[in-house]
């Protein structure tokens, strides 16, 4: 068959067949596994600020990839135009987190598989990566770890401070240390306090030389 011989109607014609019923039953498909994945990233979200606009674009980019598949499948020449159109596309949003990466891997595969009339692999596949991912995404550390930064006004205490912060932690290590001329020095540890508590965050900032001492969580991902 030759280029040519794509584009004459008969063959043309072979492509163009619509099914209202099957379009209507894989975007039905498509908006609950939506729901589902919409409820999954609600539940395993670790952040500081939860995005609901993009957890609502999931199920968008779902039910998008799930026409957009339809389309291709159905027509060829929608299928040329569709690869043209989105070769063009640039995405400039940044994911910073790989989570959210992986919900929008899982959202456009499900997309595709709706979008192929794949139902019954689209069905099996999103209650295991959903599991998966309860269970394992959301799952607390049993030791949380935190930076301990501290302010003072000199490096003339820093070896008090270093000792009592090793008395009062499971685990700590030196990330930054900052000396700044007329200004003290700046030490940034990380942390695994015992039993979660805070308290001895009080009696480092009434040690002598120190300015102030602040301790915040964070999920490991620090540059210094």
């Amino acid at each position: 068959m030759t280029f040519q011989d794509i584009f004459k109607s008969s063959f043309l014609e072979s492509f163009s067949s619509f099914s209202l019923t099957d379009t209507l039953l894989s975007l039905a498909a498509a908006f609950l596994i939506g729901l589902f994945i919409y409820f999954v990233y609600r539940k395993t979200y670790s952040g500081v600020l939860y995005s609901r606009s993009f957890n609502v674009s999931l199920i968008a980019i779902l039910l998008v990839t799930c026409l957009v598949i339809q389309g291709v499948t159905s027509n060829v020449v929608l299928s040329l135009g569709m690869v043209g159109a989105l070769s063009i596309v640039r995405f400039r949003t940044a994911v910073k987190d790989p989570m959210d990466l992986v919900f929008l891997f899982w959202a456009i595969g499900e997309g595709i598989l709706c979008g192929a009339s794949l139902l019954p692999l689209a069905i099996l596949g999103c209650p295991i990566i959903g599991i998966f991912l309860l269970v394992f995404a959301n799952r607390q550390q049993a030791d949380s770890p935190y930076l301990l930064i501290i302010r003072m006004d000199s490096v003339e205490g820093e070896s008090a401070v270093t000792s009592f912060v090793q008395q009062v932690v499971k685990r700590m290590t030196l990330k930054s240390k900052t000396i700044t001329g007329g200004q003290g020095t700046e030490l940034i540890f990380e942390i695994c306090p015992k039993n979660g508590e805070s308290a001895f965050v009080n009696e480092i900032s009434r040690m002598a030389g120190v300015q102030s001492a602040v301790m915040v969580s964070y999920d490991g991902n620090y540059a210094a």
